[in-house]
């Protein structure tokens, strides 16, 4: 079992930036993919970014030159960096992490979500 602790939604201000926190325990093995997605009423999950293992990187377009995705390895943590928010970017923030636990099996994991709301 894997459990996934996010932190850092909040209210602010279009212009302004929020750092979100996600981190993971369990009987970990090992960690693939790291993410964030983000979920409005009414409509679907939909991707915000992604990184590997390996470091590389994917985000939404929506989002690109904005938001930095980023991980600590060291602490099974991943971070989203918002910056330049806009009233858009307004949703609940879901983390999911994909990998392997003792004694080999593989795991998808989702957070309990984190709310962002940016005011205009």
């Amino acid at each position: 079992q894997v459990q996934l602790v996010e932190s850092g939604g909040g209210l602010v201000q279009a212009g302004e930036s929020l750092r979100l926190s996600c981190a993971a325990s369990g009987s970990i093995l090992r960690i693939d993919v790291m993410g964030w997605y983000r979920q409005t009423p009414g409509k679907q999950r939909e991707l915000v970014a992604t990184i590997t293992s390996a470091g590389n990187t994917n985000y939404a377009d929506s989002v690109k030159g904005r938001f930095t995705i980023s991980r600590d390895n060291s602490k099974n943590t991943v971070y989203l960096q918002m910056n330049s928010l806009k009233p858009e970017d307004t949703a609940v923030y879901y983390c999911n992490v994909q990998g392997v636990v003792y004694p080999a099996r593989f795991f998808n994991s989702w957070g309990r979500g984190t709310p962002v709301t940016v005011s205009s």
